[in-house]
């Protein structure tokens, strides 16, 4: 016999099969093929969350943790405003995926921003409140907001002036108008959140605005309106004639 050692056989793979998918590989198929033939309009919230976790999470089933984040904080907007400590409560979601959903949210409220000095302010109310929502509507601490606008309301700058408090900003008028001349602003438009989700402005509220005004008017710089936003609405002190 030939002490050479054996070459040991190779596997007979022939009529083998693959591994099979994970069950979810084909609902993730039919989700994109939805996505693509009839857009986000024919698709539910946690639909979309489930769209966005697939690259997020490639090896986990997404529907459960997608229906579980909108269980727990309620809406599309706020899963991706939520701070990511409680993100990752939720089972399957760990630091990475919550960092990415923070990151989804940056690049959105960025589009938004970007949108808004395409065109003159007051003449994109509409586009204008949607900007200020994402911006601000889901913040955890009241923060106070200034658009500076030109003579033709367009907008020089977007600055965040304070940040307070679940339920308090301190605000100092002569700063604001110090700011506005700064940089050679006309008008302005306020802006602040409140975390309760009730946008009913404050006496303190009206009593700022109201100082605000008065110290601008004599400048030749006009208050447009201070707008107050939640999670389920807005309140204009310019509407509710407050101003």
């Amino acid at each position: 016999m030939s002490d050479k050692p054996r070459t040991p056989d190779k596997p007979n793979t022939s009529g083998m099969s693959e591994a099979p998918q994970p069950h979810f590989h084909g609902h993730r198929d039919r989700l994109r093929a939805r996505f693509q033939s009839s857009g986000a309009e024919g698709m539910q919230d946690y639909e979309l969350l489930e769209l966005l976790l697939f690259r997020l999470l490639p090896r986990r089933d997404t529907k459960p943790i997608a229906k579980a984040l909108m269980e727990r904080f309620g809406s599309f907007s706020e899963v991706l405003s939520a701070p990511p400590a409680l993100l990752q409560e939720i089972d399957g979601l760990g630091p990475s995926a919550a960092t990415d959903l923070k990151v989804i949210l940056a690049v959105a409220q960025r589009f938004s921003k970007s949108k808004v000095p395409a065109r003159p302010t007051l003449g994109s109310w509409s586009e204008l409140l949607d900007y200020c929502h994402a911006q601000m509507a889901y913040e955890s601490k009241e923060q106070f907001r200034i658009l500076f606008l030109d003579k033709k309301n367009k907008l020089i700058a977007d600055e965040v002036q304070q940040i307070g408090t679940v339920d308090h900003t301190p605000v100092y008028p002569r700063e604001v108008i110090k700011r506005s001349l700064e940089l050679s602003a006309t008008a302005l438009i306020l802006l602040h959140n409140h975390p309760s989700g009730d946008p009913t402005p404050s006496n303190a509220d009206i009593q700022m605005t109201r100082a605000i005004d008065e110290i601008a008017k004599p400048l030749g710089i006009t208050l447009h309106d201070h707008v107050i936003i939640a999670k389920d609405g807005h309140a204009s002190m310019r509407g509710l004639k407050l101003i």
